[in-house]
């Protein structure tokens, strides 16, 4: 007896003799119908999807179900915690730096809060901090304000010439007041965090150029404060000693 080639739906024979046509007919659609309405029930509907994005996954042996199309920029990362094994996740940083938060500078303090701590070292960013006189300025993690609690060492040079000095204080120095005498009132610069999100002591290097109100440099000053506090940070203040209100801005970024 002939067959299909795919589907094996037996045929007459080229030598058959068919009595009856009829017959033949309906075996040969009583196959194609049972194939069609198999693989019919074996399909995935289109209607399982909704929206533009959407993909079907597994969520078990011959289970499929809707996942749902990610936010935007986020990519799909196993996770077996989920119904479907997958995720849409933000991508992985691998060592860059992430923007966290962009903050206007204002009053004599500006507190920044680190709205994750998932990152192993911080970096804050001055763009055109303006000051007022000769004053001090600096930071605070997790608004610790001991007497002593910053252990600074702050090397640089002003105008007049260089200098190098220690200090304990309640605060990380960034710009010292004495030290230069010219009224630098426009401060840009970098500020190190590292090990903010660890239970290590934590350690701030800062980088800071100082201009006066004629455009002319003031103070450059490289800054390093050990702090005794094994907290994860999770507030950046910048402090003005003097009674001056800030202004400027200031950019936190994440450093994984």
């Amino acid at each position: 007896m002939a067959t299909t080639t795919n589907y094996s739906w037996t045929t007459p024979d080229d030598t058959a003799l068919v009595k009856d046509g009829a017959a033949a007919i309906r075996s040969l659609g009583t196959a194609i119908d049972t194939t069609v309405f198999n693989n019919a029930s074996a399909a995935i509907a289109k209607t399982i999807v909704d929206a533009k994005g959407d993909i079907i996954a597994a969520t078990a042996a011959d289970t499929v179900s809707r996942l749902a199309v990610g936010a935007n920029d986020t990519v799909l990362t196993a996770d077996s915690s989920t119904a479907t094994g997958l995720k849409w996740a933000a991508p992985a940083s691998s060592g860059g730096m992430t923007l966290i938060s962009t903050t206007s500078l204002s009053s004599t303090t500006t507190t920044i809060s680190v709205s994750s701590n998932s990152y192993k070292d911080l970096v804050l960013v001055f763009r055109d901090l303006t000051q007022s006189g000769n004053t001090n300025l600096g930071v605070r993690i997790n608004s610790i304000s001991g007497a002593s609690d910053y252990l600074n060492r702050v090397s640089g040079s002003n105008a007049g010439g260089a200098f190098n000095y220690s200090t304990s204080n309640s605060f990380a120095v960034l710009n010292a007041a004495g030290v230069d005498g010219y009224g630098t009132n426009v401060v840009n610069g970098t500020i190190n965090f590292y090990d903010a999100n660890s239970t290590k002591n934590k350690l701030i290097f800062a980088t800071v150029a100082g201009k006066t109100s004629s455009n002319t440099w003031g103070n450059i000053m490289n800054t390093t404060a050990a702090v005794q506090d094994t907290a994860v940070i999770s507030s950046i203040s910048v402090c003005s000693f003097d009674s001056f209100t800030l202004s400027g801005s200031a950019l936190l970024y994440g450093v994984s």
